[in-house]
């Protein structure tokens, strides 16, 4: 998934804690062959290379994951929106890029993006994108998604207690080994290796959108790699989403939703959501939360 997982886990000896280890990569391994647009034959890439030419026959797995997907892109209207990948095609951040997408450009490919054009045929259990040359993505929700997975499978084994981190977006269950609760830092998006605030995550997940990892610079202006799908342009106002939520696959998408609706419309979208809350960090590095959020800097 072009990122790496750490799985954490309680168990009697450590020989049984690598057996498990080793299950949850294997699961999570087998979520990427069926998510991941970089492998050619996944059924991502299989709707991504038929579109506009025909509906693909699709797991139940991926069909209600989509389904998931677009009720999350009506809620935050179009703020997520796993179509955004179409994007990739213009907006590189791993170094190559040299120079800005053009207005033409971006018109051309906003064009090809909107999640009201993912035809899903629940009888037929197929998926179809309209138009031709749209792409869709789990980017924004499939390491969240492989966590949960992975999480629900160990829980399954009978695992007491462990966490998987995805990059920054994780989940936890039960205690660690000493009986602590699993804590998360909300890191200074101006010095990555200092902490905001620290706050525990109860049997919950959390998923953190920054513009400090992934980003292009042109005439000494800082272009993060989260694209708006509704303006094909980076998003801007905001340092740093973390979203706490009992699925680590909420926790992602709606991350990267906040991230582009910025601090006062995503914070208030996560204020009416029962069992979500909310840290922004502005651009002036200015801490805001939603109502059940109590911040402990020590």
């Amino acid at each position: 998934m072009g990122t790496k997982f750490e799985i954490t886990v309680v168990a009697d000896n450590q020989d049984l804690g690598y057996i498990y280890i080793n299950e949850a990569t294997a699961e999570i391994e087998r979520i990427e062959g069926i998510i991941s647009s970089w492998k050619p034959n996944s059924e991502t890439s299989l709707i991504n290379k038929n579109a506009g030419i025909k509906p693909v026959p699709v797991s139940m797995e991926l069909f209600a994951l989509l389904e998931r997907a677009i009720k999350l892109s009506e809620l935050t209207s179009g703020a997520f929106d796993v179509s955004y990948a179409a994007f990739d095609r213009i907006w590189n951040f791993n170094g190559e890029m040299t120079t800005m997408p053009t207005a033409s450009e971006i018109e051309n490919t906003i064009a090809k993006v909107g999640y009201q054009n993912i035809i899903l045929d629940k009888e037929k259990q197929t998926v179809f994108l309209a138009k031709k040359g749209m792409k869709i993505g789990f980017g924004a929700l499939g390491k969240g998604y492989a966590a949960d997975k992975a999480k629900e499978l160990l829980v399954g084994k009978g695992v007491e207690g462990g966490i998987i981190n995805a990059s920054g977006d994780l989940t936890t269950w039960g205690t660690q080994a000493s009986g602590k609760n699993w804590v998360v830092g909300i890191t200074n998006p101006l010095a990555k290796d200092k902490v905001f605030s620290w706050l525990p995550v109860i049997e919950s997940s959390v998923a953190t959108s920054g513009n400090y990892e992934k980003y292009v610079t042109f005439k000494g202006e800082r272009y993060s790699h989260i694209i708006d799908p509704r303006t094909g342009y980076p998003s801007k106002g905001v340092n740093s989403v973390s979203i706490f939520a009992k699925k680590a696959e909420l926790c992602d998408a709606l991350a990267t939703a906040v991230f582009i609706m910025g601090r006062d419309s995503g914070i208030h979208l996560i204020n009416q959501i029962d069992g979500v809350e909310v840290v922004v960090v502005d651009n002036e590095n200015k801490v805001h939360k939603s109502s059940g959020i109590v911040l402990d800097s020590n």
